[in-house]
């Protein structure tokens, strides 16, 4: 994937504008960071680009073809958005091997290497009830970079982080940005967003109003 674009995209929930004709072209290889206050539609936004969420109105084109996200299967998107559904009474590597089971393409290596990556262990016999809220959301990074997508979308992913922990993530996102992938991330850390982003973009009542950088 070397480009992701949305076209005149709109969501209407019970007659109220969530989103209004967002028109935004990503590109393989670079970091977009997105900034704007609670309830300004970033959140839905993440939603339609990951196939979550049907918009209302406007499509989605994948290297200059219209694609319908939700249906078509060969797409790799790894996505953090709101509270990652994680089962509890599994160890994080049984976590990560059940969902690698879905699409065949994390390895067993790659599992062992992103729990690593992100600070956790792979062999830790407790289960995910036990985890803190800091593990629990390495873990739902881990589960977002394991099979290297094409497209991140990501959610505040630092929530709950060290700083140590926060440098790991960081470091995962230009990493895979180096290798080409698309990535999006929201955060009110401004200072994540400015000292990684290639371009950050303004969202205000469901519009992207303002490039910033």
């Amino acid at each position: 994937m070397n480009e992701y674009q949305l076209v005149n995209i709109s969501k209407m929930i019970k007659g109220h504008s969530i989103l209004s004709d967002i028109n935004l072209k990503l590109e393989g290889g670079k970091i977009y960071g997105l900034i704007g206050e609670n309830g300004s539609g970033k959140t839905m936004l993440l939603r339609i680009m990951s196939g979550l969420i049907n918009p209302t109105s406007g499509c989605i084109k994948i290297d200059g073809k219209i694609c319908n996200i939700a249906k078509k299967r060969n797409i790799n998107i790894g996505v953090i958005i709101e509270n990652v559904c994680l089962y509890q009474d599994m160890t994080a590597l049984d976590n990560l091997r059940y969902l690698a089971s879905i699409n065949k393409i994390a390895t067993q290596q790659d599992i062992y290497n992103i729990l690593k990556a992100v600070g956790l262990d792979p062999n830790d016999k407790r289960k995910v009830r036990k985890y803190s809220l800091g593990m629990r959301q390495k873990l739902s990074i881990a589960q977002c970079f394991m099979e290297n997508p094409d497209l991140i979308l990501l959610d505040e992913p630092t929530n709950g982080l060290d700083a140590e922990s926060t440098k790991k993530v960081l470091n995962l996102i230009k990493s895979s940005s180096e290798r080409g992938a698309i990535i999006l991330l929201v955060s009110h850390i401004k200072d994540d967003i400015f000292n990684i982003c290639d371009t950050i973009y303004l969202m205000e009542k469901g519009k992207i109003t303002e490039v910033i950088k």
